[in-house]
């Protein structure tokens, strides 16, 4: 397998530049992040406001709260509270300093982030997206077959969800809208069929990517999860490397629950990556901080709107950044 940046093909380095009428992706996450900046920019500015504050343990505790408010998680709240004691105990508050210590401690939690897709060298990449129901599953697969399809890619899609009507339907719309493939079942038919049949249609068919859907399921339904388990080994009966990555997809609005359902999935289908869907709606977007150091998932894609161009690559700075905007601000 070779592990490429989302958007570059292995024998084309040259891609078309986005259109105009899109954002820069700084813009677009500062867009996204707004309420979780807020919860933070606005706590951590009023501490940081008050002149002539010294660095005390009263400092400190109201520091981790606003850290704790963002769902990063307790580890990361008292990394960044241990480096601002370690470097400022008893001295007047420095609002640089400590800015940039949660900037440190964030970007030492997110570098496992931003590793791109991992492509087959040649043949189909078979790309297999989990999650539970309501957490942008389906949506964020047609982003993922638009940013293919956008590149010149062939895409075959299947339509694991069989067992609602609803999550099937909308995949057949998005896969004409886009101009890919679809392969489908009935209507509660065995979900590792339609996953044969896709990754077979996507071998016989010369088809760059094939992606499938599963069944949105809770992290506690063990029979669920262990359905994804059969999936993987039907697809690596048909290509031995496959699936080249299985994306959990969190609801960024998630909260700490996001955190049960990495443990849930990674252990039950072997996830590799996390796609951060509804970013554009939640105060919580911290969440992806312990969600990467607890379980070693990197975050690959973000989600930041509702059309099919509201994907972006995770970039960890770009995120740190839009993240700590308002911290600074007069």
């Amino acid at each position: 397998m070779a592990i490429f940046g989302f958007g570059r093909k292995a024998d084309d380095a040259e891609q078309p530049a986005p259109p105009p009428e899109r954002r820069g992706l700084l813009d677009r996450l500062r867009a996204g992040l707004a309420k979780t900046a807020q919860v933070l920019g606005t706590d951590v500015r009023d501490l940081l406001k008050r002149e002539g504050r010294l660095v005390d343990d009263a400092f400190l505790e109201e520091l981790r709260g606003a850290l704790v408010r963002t769902d990063m998680g307790p580890g990361a709240a008292e990394a960044i509270v241990a480096d601002v004691r370690e470097r400022q105990r008893a001295r007047v508050v420095d609002p640089e300093a400590v800015v940039d210590s949660i900037r440190r401690q964030l970007l030492e939690r997110l570098q496992a982030a931003g590793t791109g897709i991992s492509m087959a060298m040649s043949g189909p990449t078979v790309i297999l997206v989990t999650g539970v129901n309501g957490s942008g599953k389906t949506t964020s697969i047609a982003k993922l077959a638009n940013r293919f399809v956008r590149e010149g890619r062939r895409v075959v899609l299947g339509a694991g969800d069989t067992f609602r009507a609803a999550a099937v339907e909308q995949l057949t719309t998005w896969a004409q809208r886009l101009g890919a493939e679809l392969v489908r079942g009935e209507a509660g038919s065995d979900p590792a069929s339609v996953a044969h049949r896709a990754v077979a249609r996507a071998l016989e068919g010369g088809f760059d990517v094939c992606i499938i859907d599963t069944a949105g399921r809770l992290q506690t339904q063990a029979n669920l999860m262990q359905e994804l388990a059969k999936i993987r080994r039907v697809i690596a009966k048909q290509i031995p490397e496959a699936p080249h990555e299985v994306l959990l997809v969190i609801d960024a609005t998630a909260g700490q629950n996001a955190l049960s359902q990495a443990k849930g999935f990674k252990e039950a289908a072997g996830c590799t990556g996390i796609v951060l869907a509804k970013l554009d709606g939640s105060a919580r977007g911290g969440v992806i901080v312990p969600v990467t150091e607890q379980f070693g998932l990197p975050v690959k894609f973000v989600g930041l709107g509702e059309s099919p161009d509201d994907l972006e690559p995770f970039d960890p700075e770009r995120f740190v950044a839009a993240l700590l905007e308002g911290a600074l601000a007069a």
